[in-house]
């Protein structure tokens, strides 16, 4: 989740940089801003997904090492 979190840090910084650079008016900037829209959609979209899981899926995820969260292949 926190290289997601990264990306949108990049691109706030590239829409600000587009933004100053050609107008808040212009398309680049609105595309910039767009683009920082859709991330931050698909980060809230994650977390949705991580509030589904379970407990217990959530403490493998976090130790796939433990055995019971082992998984063996047939």
């Amino acid at each position: 989740m926190s290289d997601i979190q990264e990306k949108i840090k990049s691109e706030i910084e590239s829409a600000r940089e587009a933004c100053a650079a050609d107008g808040s008016d212009s398309d680049n900037c609105a595309a910039a801003w767009d683009a920082v829209e859709e991330l931050q959609a698909e980060a809230s979209h994650q977390r949705e997904k991580q509030a589904e899981k379970s407990p217990f899926d959530q403490y493998c995820d976090d130790n796939p090492e433990a055995d019971e969260c082992r998984v063996y292949d047939n």
